[in-house]
This record gives C-alpha cells, sequence and structure tokens, in this order.
C-alpha cells in the first residue's frame, strides 16, 4: 500500500493520535491506541515495512504473531479494531490510498470473531426502527443501506439511470430510461466502481467516491422496490446534472445528496432510538456504515455463501466474473431466496 500526494504527517500515528484526542476520547482510550499501534508498528519495522507501506499479508502476520504470543481471542480483536480505525482515518484524511485491515477484518468476523464492542441489532429491532420511519426519503435510504451493503458514497453517486424497477412509476416517469447494464434486468440496482472525487459523471462532478472492485448489480427485492416507488413519487424533479436518486429535500433543496446529508439523517433516526451517542466509539454507534454490517452479517447467516455476499458488497474482483456470467442463477435467485423483511 502506498502512500497518496497528500501526507497528513511524517508521523501518520502521532496525527492519528492527536485526532482522537481532539474527539476527547479518554486518557485510557488513548493510551490502549498508544500501545497497539506503538506494536504494529515496531512488528512491520522488523521486517522492513512501513506503516504506509503494510498489506493485507502484513497485517495478517501481525494478526498470528499475536495468537503466536497467547493473546486471547478478544483482546486480539481489539486491537485489530485499532488498527482498522487507524488506517480508516489515514484513508479518509487522504494520506493513504487504502486500508489493508479492511478485508482482514471481514474475514475475522467470517471466521465468527466478531467485535465485542459492536452494537447488535436483530432483525426485529431493525423491523421497528425502519416501521417509525415516516420520511419517504429516509426510508428508503435506510432501506437502500440495509438491504444492499452499498457504502454510503456509492448510495449518493447513484443516478436514476442506475436502477430499472418494473413499476410504472420507476425512472420512466422522468424521462430516464436504464443504463445497458440494468435495461433487460428489471428489479435491479447497478452501482459502478470507477467514480472518483472531482470525477464528471453523467453529466454532473461527484464529491463522492466509489470504491467497487468492478461493476455491481444488486437485485431489487418486493420491499426496497415499494420504497422506492414511494420516494420517487415525491422526489423534486428539478433540473440537474447526472439526474440523482436522492436528492435533498431541505435546505439544499434539489441538490444531489452527500455522505454527510446521509449522516445527519441516520444519526438523528439512531439517536431518537438510543442507538447513537455522542462521545461513543464506531463499534457502538447506529451510523450509515452500520448498515453494511447488518446486510453483511443477515445475508451471509442465510445463504451460507460468503463469495455471494463478497460479489454484492463489491469487496473483491477474482470473483466477479463467475457471478457476472451467471449473474441470475448466483446472484439474484439465491438472493431473493434469502432476502430478509425490514418493514410491514
Amino acid at each position: 500500500m502506498g502512500q497518496s500526494t497528500t501526507a497528513a504527517s511524517d508521523d501518520p500515528i502521532a496525527t492519528f493520535i492527536d485526532e482522537i484526542e481532539l474527539y476527547g476520547r479518554s486518557a485510557t482510550t488513548i493510551s490502549d491506541y498508544e500501545t497497539t499501534l506503538g506494536q504494529f508498528r515496531r512488528h512491520l519495522e522488523d521486517r522492513g515495512v512501513t506503516v504506509a507501506e503494510a498489506t493485507r499479508q502484513d497485517c495478517l502476520r501481525w494478526i498470528q504473531s499475536l495468537r503466536d504470543s497467547g493473546y486471547a481471542d478478544g483482546s486480539i480483536r481489539t486491537k485489530a479494531v485499532h488498527v482498522n480505525r487507524f488506517y480508516g482515518y489515514m484513508v479518509q484524511a487522504g494520506a493513504f490510498d487504502e486500508n489493508p485491515m479492511m478485508v482482514v477484518m471481514e474475514e475475522m468476523s467470517e471466521r465468527g470473531d466478531s467485535a465485542p464492542t459492536r452494537r447488535r441489532v436483530s432483525v426485529p429491532e431493525m423491523q421497528a426502527f425502519i416501521d417509525d420511519i415516516r420520511n419517504p426519503l429516509h426510508r428508503a435510504i435506510v432501506l437502500t443501506l440495509a438491504k444492499t451493503g452499498i457504502r454510503v458514497g456509492e448510495l449518493c453517486n447513484l443516478d436514476l439511470r442506475d436502477v430499472h424497477l418494473d413499476h410504472p412509476a420507476s425512472t420512466e416517469y422522468y424521462g430516464v430510461q436504464p443504463r445497458a447494464a440494468v435495461r433487460d434486468r428489471s428489479n435491479t440496482l447497478f452501482v459502478a466502481s470507477d467514480i472518483d472525487v472531482g470525477d464528471v459523471v453523467n453529466g454532473g462532478e461527484r464529491t463522492e467516491g466509489n470504491k467497487r472492485h468492478r461493476d455491481t448489480r444488486i437485485p431489487v427485492d418486493e420491499e426496497l422496490q415499494r420504497a422506492l416507488v414511494e420516494w420517487l413519487a415525491v422526489r423534486p424533479d428539478v433540473p440537474g446534472d447526472g439526474e440523482p436518486l436522492f436528492v435533498n429535500i431541505s435546505t439544499a433543496y434539489g441538490e444531489r445528496l452527500t455522505s454527510g446529508m446521509v449522516r445527519s439523517y441516520v444519526t438523528a433516526l439512531a439517536r431518537e432510538r438510543g442507538w447513537y451517542t455522542t462521545g461513543a466509539g464506531v463499534e457502538e454507534n447506529v451510523t450509515p456504515h452500520y448498515f453494511r454490517h447488518f446486510f453483511t452479517t443477515q445475508m451471509r447467516r442465510r445463504t451460507g455463501e460468503g463469495y455471494l455476499v463478497k460479489y454484492l458488497r463489491g469487496d473483491v474482483g477474482d470473483v466477479m466474473d463467475r457471478y457476472t456470467h451467471n449473474w441470475e442463477e448466483l446472484v439474484r435467485e439465491p438472493y431473493l431466496e434469502h432476502s430478509f423483511r425490514l418493514s410491514e
């Protein structure tokens, strides 16, 4: 993994520690991060690698070294979470190009090493949460996140042409035809892989990036279809570049949603439910990214097919060809068979 042209500091770990201090994390939490990240850096330096150059394999070797040293599974998981949050911050800050710990965390989750501090939300609890959402935009956003596992930036980048619904009130209402990738596949969502911040796509400059390895077609079940149709029925028909699927209906009326807007909506809803507390850790709060974990957990449990979930999440490229060429049989059919219902 290489550093980008934007460097946060000569010492990225020190930069990260300074940042979490500014966010008011406790002295104990800061000390834990310093201990773990220092331990991680020493492990890398022994191999002649810097934290900016670390790869997935380097992270796996570090995890194995902790096991060899006798650390308990819970302690290993906590340390992995600390390193993952460090890399996640450095990527968001533009200092690093990618997070090598992200896939390692997913692999640990597949083995059942679930984060000890992650909030657990059952399907019935999620149903009750969504049933209380009356705003059609907010409802469509939450259901899209929870039932597809897409990232918040990918949701914001969706255009009307990226969704093909088998319903007369679909995108044709706006005079927009579905793009070629989904034109012959009704009730399907298309998520592009090649959108970066600043790109002009479909006539509009993007402020969000997509992080997929390849383009992905995601099935839309009856429940999500209904939520999207209800949103399209009230979506402002305003002129704009790119014809975004989701637009603001408040202060920035008609503008494409941003990640910040979606986080604001979700945070407000989660706070009302007691699922978000200012100052709590990432694992404890329900944020837009939480729904990606919820989707992953539920679909893996129902399908028992890890690679299908990886395809839907857009995590890996090496399995994509098989699922792309046999999409109906390997993606749509098992997805619809095992899809979970989240509203009445």
